[in-house]
């Protein structure tokens, strides 16, 4: 009787360029052995394949329906031809942790998802990937191990949370944060605000506004890395589930025409996804992480480029916190290709950059429906502003710039005299106390990248600026950064950051600070042998954490002006790393 052909004997499927080397040939029999005790058959292992990777936790609903999509996703790649393999890594939640020391953990928890995601790609010979994510970080952090890995890859939003109703209005998590200024202020009651928070996040899917995971899951349909229109699926439409499936099929062909992340993020991708960010009055957390992505990818990209797109690019999405609409109006009203299509009308975007699902910018913005009557997204001819919705500053206190969020307000400039805090807590204390005056520019400090470390966001003040009715008549300046749902007169990513002696940290309060943003300054109006008096006597701060994660971060973290990227190569001292 003739012996079964073995699997060994197979030629190798083409596709399987980097996984043969972890399944095929007898000497490989302990590994599929290992492999087959998980339940995969050897037609699974001659198969290429496709690591999915989720960010799914029990700690936030921003990823809560990340199990369910997982498994539609891996449906999509079995019936393409392709052998998933799924696997987890973190997420911080910023709005569980806001204002405690917990909130630390959230930017270095970006570096942690690329490294994760890109050791098990590694670690596993994964052909391709598929990455499900949700809250603020696991999105720039997926895009970001795609880069090193450049393996063929496609990002999957799980959708935005749908918003709550609060006696007959829609409200958002933003809404809770500043009802609890308001309560501090006396001008909502106690019952109200537990009322609020009941109602606030009624189920799965990120928040719900133009924050960051919103405004870098819009980025990232300009990136021309998540399939065109899928993102923007609410987490709880049924039509989620069928845009995981076909997400796992188009990871498949991906693979097998090799369309690697490296030929799709290109400075064309990037400049459009800036345009993006400005367009809709998108978080300034998007300066942070574009630069991240476009560092892991060798893309050139500098904090002033943010700048000299922003100033050209008109305010089209009428989103919160900036406008009226929240991420399911924009959906519903025929999605963010509309955004794309009029951009294209000045040429602010390139129409001709690749994306994922094989069509150009050009030819996504020309397909897509309109829902009649929509006032979500403006015609350019009509804009909310005509200028975007951030921009960048230089000046004596900002030398390597920092980060202004436009929407939301009106004003452009603004001096007053400096109210100086160490830390966000010192800050909300004051706050909370009543004790903030109309027309003090407040500077938060040692909160940056390295100095936090984490680069904390200040949306526990910010709110409770908003809530106490003060956020029109102070401005307010940090190293640390800023929440998606901050509006108001706000500039974060001071650099150099206070902890590495950047001129922030020599700011001592009643000093005149000028905010100029059709100038783009941001100066400190102190003599310079004051200033230098200062500096001979300041010192740099003792490290908060001598061991573990953070103590690993502050010795490898880079300026917030260069994405703050966890970088061998970058990290200027004079922060100690040990006392």
């Amino acid at each position: 009787m003739p012996e079964r052909p073995l699997p060994y004997d197979q030629p190798t499927d083409p596709a399987k360029r980097h996984s043969a080397a972890i399944t095929d040939g007898p000497d490989r029999a302990p590994a599929r052995a290992m492999l087959k005790g998980v339940g995969f058959t050897d037609d699974d292992l001659a198969r290429p394949l496709i690591g999915v990777a989720t960010t799914w936790i029990e700690t936030m609903p921003c990823n809560l329906n990340q199990r369910e999509l997982a498994e539609h996703v891996k449906a999509g790649i079995r019936a393409a031809g392709g052998t998933p393999m799924e696997f987890d890594t973190i997420a911080v939640s910023d709005g569980v942790a806001m204002g405690t020391e917990g909130m630390k953990a959230s930017l270095v928890s970006r570096e942690v998802i690329a490294d994760s995601i890109e050791l098990v790609a590694r670690g596993h010979l994964f052909d391709g990937l598929v990455c499900l994510v949700g809250c603020d970080k696991t999105i720039p952090g997926a895009v970001m191990a795609l880069g090193r890995l450049d393996i063929p890859g496609v990002v999957l939003y799980n959708g935005t949370i749908l918003p709550g109703s609060f006696r007959g209005h829609d409200v958002t998590v933003q809404s809770v944060f500043e009802a609890v200024g308001a309560y501090e202020a006396g001008t909502m009651s106690g019952q109200d605000l537990w009322e609020l928070e009941n109602v606030a996040c009624p189920g799965a899917g990120a928040c719900g506004g133009q924050f960051t995971a919103n405004t870098m899951s819009t980025a990232l349909e300009f990136l021309g890395i998540s399939p065109a229109g899928l993102n923007g699926i609410p987490a709880p439409f049924p039509e989620k589930l069928e845009a995981a499936r076909r997400t796992g099929e188009l990871a498949v062909r991906l693979v097998r025409e090799n369309v690697r992340p490296s030929s799709i993020i290109t400075r064309q991708a990037l400049e459009n996804a800036v345009a993006s960010v400005a367009a809709t009055g998108g978080s300034t957390n998007g300066v942070l992480h574009l630069l991240a992505i476009a560092r892991e990818f060798g893309v050139p990209l500098a904090i002033d480029d943010f700048g000299e797109i922003a100033d050209r690019t008109p305010i089209l999405a009428d989103l919160v916190p900036g406008g009226r609409y929240v991420a399911l109006d924009i959906y519903r009203a025929g999605g963010v290709a509309l955004v794309m299509r009029e951009l294209l009308k000045r040429g602010l975007l390139h129409g001709d950059a690749r994306t994922v699902d094989g069509r150009t910018i050009a030819q996504i913005a020309a397909a897509v429906q309109e829902t009649p009557g929509q006032d979500v997204v403006r015609p350019i001819e009509r804009p909310l502003k005509e200028r975007g919705g951030l921009t960048i500053l230089h000046g004596s206190l900002a030398p390597d710039g920092c980060v202004i969020k436009l929407a939301g307000h009106e004003r452009r400039q603004f001096r007053g005299p400096a109210r100086v805090f160490d830390s966000e807590e010192a800050c909300f204390a004051e706050v909370k106390r009543q004790r903030i005056r109309p027309g003090e520019c407040i500077v938060i400090r040692y909160e940056g990248p390295a100095g936090g470390p984490g680069m904390r966001e200040m949306l526990h003040v910010t709110a409770a600026l908003a809530g106490a009715k003060l956020d029109d008549s102070v401005a307010l300046l940090t190293d640390g950064r800023f929440s998606g749902a901050t509006h108001g007169l706000m500039v974060g990513h001071v650099a150099p950051e206070a902890a590495l002696g950047g001129p922030i940290a020599l700011v001592q309060d009643g000093d005149t600070i000028a905010i100029d943003v059709d100038r783009h300054t941001l100066d400190l109006e102190v003599p310079a042998d004051e200033l230098e008096r200062r500096r001979a006597a300041w010192t740099p701060p003792a490290p908060k954490y001598r061991n573990g994660v953070f103590a690993k971060y502050v010795a490898l973290v880079s300026s917030a002006s260069e994405g703050a990227i966890t970088d061998p190569a970058a990290r200027r001292s004079p922060i100690p790393t040990r006392a």
